[in-house]
């Protein structure tokens, strides 16, 4: 979280934050596919061994059906009650929608593919635009104008540390608030917490079955 919130603030996304999400994702994946072997192992005697397999994650009852029972060989005759709690924890049951996103986001390998989400507020800002041409930028946290500063034949408030925007300037904030994986959209900080706390619960689930 500390390196989340001073990528945010130094408004650059950090090397190391893009290693730290990477390998939160894959732990928290390994969880969920250490629960899978496990709950093979012990219910599904007659599954090949050096076959490749994962914790399902499936769009639909119809697909779960069939992958699952590939899978996991058996599963719904001789154990239906983890059969059954393995569906309810599928992305297409409430309350586990974060589950397909996390999924993207582990096999398209978007770890590292952050971007981030602005929020722009008209009337506060570090860039003037004026009019007929050209603009001027600067950091509103190091930057101090006194008495007698003007931008763009404007005059800059010290008590606002704004120039007054009127036809002649335009002026434009841009904060960022958070970091999206490219491509899917939605709160990195966001899904990671989601994913946290939805595979705690997945494991309190299937725990007991081991």
């Amino acid at each position: 979280m500390k390196e989340y919130d001073s990528s945010l603030h130094e408004q650059a996304i950090a090397a190391p934050l893009q290693v730290d999400i990477k390998n939160y994702c894959e732990n928290l994946r390994s969880v969920l596919d250490y629960l899978a072997h496990g709950l093979r192992e012990k219910y599904c005697p007659t599954a090949n061994s050096k076959s490749r397999f994962y914790f399902p994650i499936l769009p639909d009852a119809s697909q779960f059906a069939s992958q699952a029972a590939l899978w996991f060989p058996g599963l719904s005759s001789s154990a239906l009650a983890v059969w059954t709690e393995l569906e309810k924890c599928q992305p297409y049951q409430t309350g586990y929608a974060w589950l397909s996103t996390f999924n993207k986001v582990n096999n398209e390998n978007k770890h590292g593919a952050l971007v981030a989400q602005t929020r722009q507020e008209v009337a506060t800002r570090v860039q003037a635009d004026i009019t007929g041409g050209g603009s001027v930028s600067w950091d509103p946290g190091s930057v101090r104008f006194g008495n007698g500063v003007f931008i763009g034949g404007v005059q800059v408030n010290p008590s606002t540390q704004m120039p007054v925007p009127g036809p002649r300037l335009k002026i434009t904030k841009t904060v960022w608030v958070d970091f999206q994986f490219d491509g899917i959209g939605v709160s990195a900080l966001g899904l990671l917490k989601d994913a946290l706390n939805g595979v705690k619960a997945i494991n309190a689930a299937l725990s007991p079955y081991l």
